[in-house]
């Protein structure tokens, strides 16, 4: 198929009809419904120095239950740390104890509240606390050491996935005590924020200065964060919408994917969530002309093909240090593990630029599976050749995508599959190589490993996609449906308005994984594909589209998605799927 024509089949007219019903559900700012209630214990007693900022955080914790629906006890009784009474509560936040609070007897019952399942949240001199209890120092991730006079600093929000800092842009500038810590927690902990020391005066910590951060705990789950010296923290919106996301967290009502770090960096993404990417734009600067951009007529670098504007601008595919680069960082943000090359040929663009994409995925832990697309005069033969081209000259990669639960084998998706009626070809191949069909139709899949269906507008009612999901995994199969936040393409195909699916603020790509992950619907999937992470012709990326583009053309922003504005909504996209990364891995 033509690159300038739609990739997707297009839906009947009534499917239109039928959207109408299923994005109209609320959303709240986190882009969930509001949760049901549930039990905060806030623990406040200090055996040392007394923050005069206690009261003042309690209350907002009080305002926030209120608001949000969850309950809040505020004590300093440490015998409420018994067994019987913990166990009425989802989560105990320690709001700046400090010393000895709790005897022996208290200690085992925090303990085996947490490591059966329950939710820790520590705030600001939580860490300068019950310093002669090994465990505790495990629970809270690092203990105080030191601090300097409250001042200005610069926050790096490394992860703004976790609900605890997803409204946050990539920095935030606050005033605060900033406590040095006696270790990095860094290698044992999932680091969420960390402190810019040449922002301010006094860190110790050589330049690694993590600040808030998560992780398990046996069965249960721990949150810290620095911040909160002050009594004008808890009047912060910004502060608060943090502690409402690291209660939510802690207890259990909000994935927070907090794996450790492991020394860096965040965790490896999933292997089984895949992002269709696409290398095949080009601008005067590297490729020595536009290429892609100016599809349907427009002339850039104001006006491209695409109804929403890059955040970097009509970018170069073979820009590896520049756009390349920060594309994998932006596939490691979104919590995926896998991008899905889209590749058109042997000694093509895309394949002069694969080794460079490789090697840049390999540097942010990404692997690369691969899209073989409809070009010329493609055929079965052709295509079983153009696999065993690709594992011979890429599959000795790093970046080389193979599946671990399924062999090693690594995966081609084969685009419209269905225009070739005669596959048994693939014979040759599909022992040492998995190879997914463009189809929810099982019977055209008799030479096949499976399948998944790229159509982004499909998902939201997802046809045939329990049958495929039963049908492959009754027969040892791969179902690997598609979902997508949305699609419009009227100005790289001008005159083309329908169908198209609104993104609704989030409501839509909500939908899709909702479908995807539920048994009754989606079939219970192996892998999750997106459509897609760069596909901006067809309005289907998640990659970061420009708050401001250029004025005149018309082109959309996501402004509102999740309840993100401005600057903060250009990376909802990939946020959000890092959520739902983050649900898939727990089914």
């Amino acid at each position: 198929m033509s690159r300038a024509l739609r990739r997707l089949r297009r839906a009947p007219a009534v499917l239109a009809l039928a959207l109408a019903a299923v994005l109209t559900v609320p959303i709240t700012a986190t882009g969930s419904a509001k949760a049901a209630s549930y039990d905060v214990l806030v623990f406040s007693k200090t055996a040392g120095f007394r923050h005069d900022s206690i009261p003042a955080g309690i209350e907002a914790l009080r305002g926030l239950g209120q608001e949000q629906g969850f309950t809040v006890t505020a004590t300093e009784d440490a015998t409420v740390f018994s067994p019987d009474k913990l166990s009425g509560y989802e989560a105990v936040v320690f709001l700046s104890t400090t010393g000895d609070v709790l005897d022996s007897a208290q200690q085992d019952a925090l303990q085996s509240y947490v490591d059966s399942g329950g939710g820790y949240v520590g705030v600001h001199a939580a860490a300068d606390t019950e310093y002669d209890w090994p465990y505790y120092g495990q629970l809270v991730g690092a203990w105080f050491k030191s601090h300097p006079a409250i001042q200005q600093a610069t926050v790096v929000n490394e992860d703004r996935t976790h609900p605890a800092t997803s409204h946050l842009g990539a920095t935030w500038s606050r005033t605060d005590e900033w406590y040095n810590y006696r270790t990095n927690p860094r290698s044992d902990v999932h680091v969420l924020q960390s402190l810019d020391e040449s922002s301010y005066s006094g860190g110790e910590m050589a330049g690694d200065h993590p600040i808030t951060w998560c992780h398990a705990q046996g069965q249960g789950r721990s949150f810290y964060t620095g911040l909160g010296h002050t009594a004008e923290s808890y009047a912060d919106p910004d502060f608060r919408t943090l502690l409402l996301g690291a209660v939510r967290y802690a207890a259990g009502q909000a994935p927070g994917g907090c794996a450790p770090d492991a020394g860096g960096g965040t965790a490896e993404g999933s292997q089984n969530v895949h992002l269709f990417y696409y290398p095949w734009y080009g601008n005067p600067a590297v490729n020595g002309s536009w290429r892609h951009w100016p599809q349907g007529g427009h002339t850039p670098p104001d006006g491209v093909g695409a109804d929403y504007y890059p955040a970097l601008g009509p970018y170069d595919s073979g820009d590896m240090e520049g756009a390349v680069a920060q594309h994998m960082k932006w596939v490691k943000e979104s919590g995926a593990g896998v991008i899905v090359y889209s590749w058109w040929g042997r000694d093509g663009y895309e394949d002069r630029l694969a080794k460079g994409v490789l090697d840049a995925a390999a540097r942010e832990g990404i692997k690369v599976a691969w899209h073989l697309e409809p070009y010329a005069g493609r055929t079965a033969a052709s295509t079983v050749s153009d696999i065993q081209y690709i594992n011979d000259t890429y599959g000795g990669h790093p970046a080389f995508y193979r599946s671990a639960e399924h062999g090693d084998r690594p995966a081609f998706y084969v685009f419209e599959s269905l225009r070739i009626t005669d596959w048994a070809a693939l014979d040759e191949v599909t022992d040492s190589s998995i190879v997914l069909a463009q189809t929810t139709d099982t019977t055209k899949i008799a030479r096949f490993s499976g399948m998944y269906t790229y159509d982004g507008i499909a998902g939201a009612t997802a046809p045939g996609w329990k049958q495929a999901g039963d049908y492959a995994r009754a027969h040892d199969l791969i179902w690997a449906p598609s979902v997508a936040p949305g699609y419009i393409d009227d100005r790289a195909v001008p005159g083309n308005t329908t169908p198209t699916l609104d993104r609704a603020d989030g409501a839509a790509y909500d939908k899709q994984w909702d479908n995807a992950l539920d048994p009754a619907i989606g079939g219970s999937p192996a892998w999750v594909s997106v459509t897609s992470f760069n596909e901006w012709h067809e309005g289907s990326s998640i990659e970061p589209a420009d708050s401001s583009p250029p004025a005149g053309h018309g082109y959309l922003t996501f402004e509102g998605a999740y309840g993100k504005t401005g600057e903060a909504a250009e990376s909802a996209y990939l946020e959000r799927t890092a959520y739902w990364v983050d649900r898939f891995a727990r089914r």
